[in-house]
């Protein structure tokens, strides 16, 4: 006796449950990635020639101290002693260094004070 089977096996695939799969995932890794925050730095530029304009340095040490052209001042002083030091300048250029290990707030407060004044700020690093 013969018997036939009612359920017959498809040989066909559907990828229709793979593509569902697929762009749920793709949906999900650009859901929970995230751009880096980043601070938009404007970085000097070389120039063959030097220039004749006086620099104010403020230094940052780890400990917090500030000191503006190596006098040391509290973070509250430090746009009074900027001001009174490039005051008539054309050109007011300050440059600011920073220790290794800094916190980068008080890097960032410096800089707001030289870009409230509408000074220009040069962010000195340790060649390598």
């Amino acid at each position: 006796m013969k018997f036939k089977s009612r359920n017959k096996v498809s040989p066909e695939f559907s990828m229709s449950s793979m593509t569902d799969i697929v762009f749920l995932l793709l949906v999900f890794f650009m859901l929970t990635s995230n751009a880096p925050n980043a601070l938009d730095l404007i970085l000097p530029k070389a120039k063959g020639k030097s220039t004749n304009v006086k620099n104010v340095s403020v230094n940052i040490k780890k400990n917090h101290i500030f000191y503006v052209n190596e006098k040391k001042v509290g973070q509250s002083g430090i746009e009074s002693e900027l001001r009174k030091l490039l005051k008539g300048q054309d050109a007011p250029t300050v440059l600011l260094r920073a220790e290794e290990g800094v916190p980068i707030e008080d890097a960032v407060s410096v800089m707001d004070i030289a870009n409230k004044n509408k000074y220009k700020i040069i962010l000195a690093v340790r060649p390598k």
